[in-house]
């Protein structure tokens, strides 16, 4: 089903509203490099104002010499490596979770200065919506921490497109950028779809391919109850 971006962006915060488990609600904004899952967490936490709690996966990676300890373009390396994957477990998805205590950290390591930025704790309201953005957030070690799952898919060609756009200046050419996807950032979410089936997992999978008239492939209820 296609519709305007404000007519999907309002239809997920009706939804994520109704949902009520005297907690704050994990949701996982998943998908695949340059597809615009931070745009779209970015939106949903506009809209939905105070109860918004905003988390990045980024903000949660390894240190260079961990994370590149395969080779700076190895597929392997970007799937299994690049992420702190305890460390979002252990400071956010776990203590605002049923057993949680509500205290959370927003972040640990800034990958492009590769320093520690870990903050202190804070403390979420009970009716905390916690919109996490990031790459391979369905996978087997996190499946079990959210409550509402939606997946973001971007066509190829538009991938590339934003990519080059986006990170030309960061990896210094358009062709380092497409090596980067072409031989890391591509393969390694083969790697994750061969091993996590993310869609299928996913309770909402939105097409946005083109960001003005998303498309909404799959809307299957609210897992949270």
């Amino acid at each position: 089903m296609s519709a305007s971006r404000p007519e999907v962006v309002g239809r997920l915060v009706e939804w994520l509203t109704r949902i009520d488990l005297a907690r704050p609600v994990r949701v996982a904004v998943d998908g695949p490099d340059a597809a615009g899952k931070t745009t779209l967490a970015d939106e949903l936490g506009e809209a939905l104002g105070g109860r918004a709690l905003r988390i990045s996966a980024d903000d949660f990676h390894r240190p260079a010499e961990e994370r590149l300890r395969r080779g700076p373009l190895s597929a392997e390396g970007y799937f299994m490596d690049a992420f702190d994957v305890p460390a979002l477990r252990r400071e956010v998805l776990e203590p605002l979770g049923p057993q949680g205590d509500l205290g959370y950290r927003t972040t640990v390591w800034d990958h492009l200065t590769n320093t520690s930025r870990s903050d202190a704790r804070r403390t979420a309201a009970r009716d905390a919506i916690v919109l996490v953005d990031g790459v391979f957030l369905l996978r087997e070690e996190l499946r079990d921490c959210w409550d509402v799952r939606i997946f973001v898919e971007v066509h190829e060609e538009e991938q590339m497109r934003r990519a080059v756009e986006r990170d030309t200046e960061i990896f210094g050419t358009e062709e380092r950028v497409r090596e980067r996807y072409a031989v890391r950032y591509r393969p390694a979410h083969e790697l994750y779809w061969n091993s996590a089936r993310p869609s299928e997992q996913a309770d909402i999978v939105i097409d946005n391919t083109d960001p003005d008239s998303p498309v909404i492939r799959r809307w299957t209820g609210n897992r949270a109850g």
